[in-house]
């Protein structure tokens, strides 16, 4: 997700970098249902409060809070962008399946599954799906 915001000015990785991980840690991951945020801390990471003018009396802090709010502001737009076109990209080529009970079906393994399941060390010629079952 870094690309997505140094992509026109590389050398300003820095500034963002806090930001991208911030939302990594506090995003929902499907791995493992919860954020790791919460695996690490035991509850919810705190919400960051939207900044709203002129509240600050210190103009350099005032800048600075207004500095992270477009940062923020940026962050969710390139992160809601990406996975959009990531969504986007997987159901280019992938059709709605149904399938009944007692239907054959033949299963697909991972290179690495596919190893151990046929016992051949040439993964580029081994056959793809497995079955029917």
């Amino acid at each position: 997700y870094l690309w997505a915001f140094v992509h026109r000015k590389p050398s300003s990785w820095g500034q963002f970098l806090l930001w991208v991980e911030w939302s990594y840690n506090t995003s929902c991951h499907s791995s493992t249902g919860v954020t790791p945020f919460k695996i690490i801390y035991g509850r919810k990471p705190p919400a960051i409060p939207e900044y709203l003018g002129g509240v600050a009396v210190v103009p350099e802090v005032e800048e600075m809070l207004r500095q992270r709010e477009e940062v923020l502001q940026l962050l969710r737009q390139k992160l809601l962008k990406a996975q959009q076109k990531m969504k986007h990209t997987v159901d280019t080529r992938r059709r709605p399946q149904e399938f009944n009970i007692g239907d054959w079906v033949l299963v697909k393994l991972r290179p690495h599954r596919q190893v151990s399941a046929s016992e051949t060390t040439y993964s580029k010629l081994t056959k793809r799906y497995y079955g029917p079952f």
